[in-house]
């Protein structure tokens, strides 16, 4: 597999590239994240490699920019209009200020494809949720819960306050939240997806609140910035961290105890779902339309609500009985 870097704008955004053996009819498929050097993003990658692969005739270009902003990322996306690209499949920022970007796009011919992270219905054509929306919600919330028999006070460490699926998956967990007696949600904070940010703000939920039991994060960089917090605030065994994370990430607070048991679907499965998707409505195998099932190769099928959203597979737990078995995976 030729691995190379080319440089999308002057913003100093970076592509790298995953090339299929050569075809006359090549389709161009770049997979946007939130930004760059995200452990999450970069196993998705995997997944979009594996998909360009299998299905012989795809280019990957993989990009994103260098923070989690709407703005660097429709950068990203200007230049991919400018590159004639054939699909682009991106994990958003912002669901609405994308949307005008998207629809350039989308008016020149780019299949596009929101995953993970959501756009607005009218700036893409599908929407690949990673699992379902009440799902996530009630299991970030379990999580907690079932670590506090007795009850206590539980905050959450967001990404940034415009990120789509933090937004809902936080709104799913408020709507179960009465069903586990006892948890009481004392507030909601926002690392951006920095690590530097996302400690602060979990070593100012701790003290905002002393007697907090649980951060719960369900963001892959904000559940290690808050469970490296409550390590080195000596509370280990007082604070649980729990949320959505990587297995590579969090083995070491598992082992630790600063984690009792997160979650996450799996990225690399996410990447090569989302390729499929794009392939498939880039090259008119399917449409998107209410209701349709779009074949995501060794994924199965998405089944398109009336959103035009569908579900990829349900959340898996990891704890220190599993841990082991996937920490070098993912």
């Amino acid at each position: 597999m030729k691995l190379f870097k080319t440089l999308l704008a002057a913003t100093a955004v970076a592509a790298i590239a995953f090339t299929a053996p050569a075809h006359a009819e090549t389709k161009r498929i770049a997979l946007v994240v939130k930004a760059l050097g995200i452990g999450f993003f970069e196993a998705a990658a995997k997944g979009a490699e594996e998909a360009a692969k299998e299905l012989g005739d795809v280019e990957i270009i993989y990009t994103g920019p260098t923070d989690t902003t709407a703005e660097g990322q429709i950068e990203v996306i200007n230049a991919l209009i400018a590159q004639k690209v054939d699909a682009i499949a991106i994990s958003a920022n912002d669901q609405d200020a994308l949307v005008p970007a998207l629809k350039k796009a989308m008016q020149r011919g780019i299949t596009v494809v929101s995953w993970d992270s959501g756009v607005a219905p009218e700036g893409r054509q599908l929407h690949l949720n990673p699992s379902s929306n009440p799902l996530i919600g009630n299991m970030i919330i379990k999580l907690a819960a079932d670590n506090l028999p007795e009850g206590g006070d539980v905050a959450v460490l967001s990404a940034s306050a415009t990120a789509t699926n933090q937004n809902i998956w936080i709104e799913e967990m408020n709507k179960v939240k009465g069903n586990y007696p006892g948890i009481n949600v004392v507030g909601t904070v926002y690392g951006d997806d920095l690590a530097d940010k996302s400690y602060r703000e979990a070593q100012g939920l701790m003290q905002t609140y002393p007697d907090l039991k649980a951060i719960i994060a369900p963001t892959s960089v904000g559940i290690v910035a808050a469970a490296q917090a409550v390590t080195d605030a000596g509370k280990v065994g007082q604070v649980n961290v729990t949320g959505l994370g990587l297995p590579s990430e969090m083995a070491g607070h598992i082992k630790s105890g600063a984690s009792k048991s997160f979650a996450i679907w799996n990225p690399i499965d996410l990447g090569y779902a989302a390729t499929v998707l794009s392939y498939n409505l880039a090259t008119g195998k399917a449409e998107a339309k209410p209701g349709a099932q779009i074949p995501m190769g060794r994924m199965g099928t998405l089944t398109l609500d009336d959103t035009n959203s569908g579900a990829m597979a349900d959340p898996f737990v990891y704890d220190s009985s599993n841990i082991d078995q996937f920490k070098d995976i993912f």
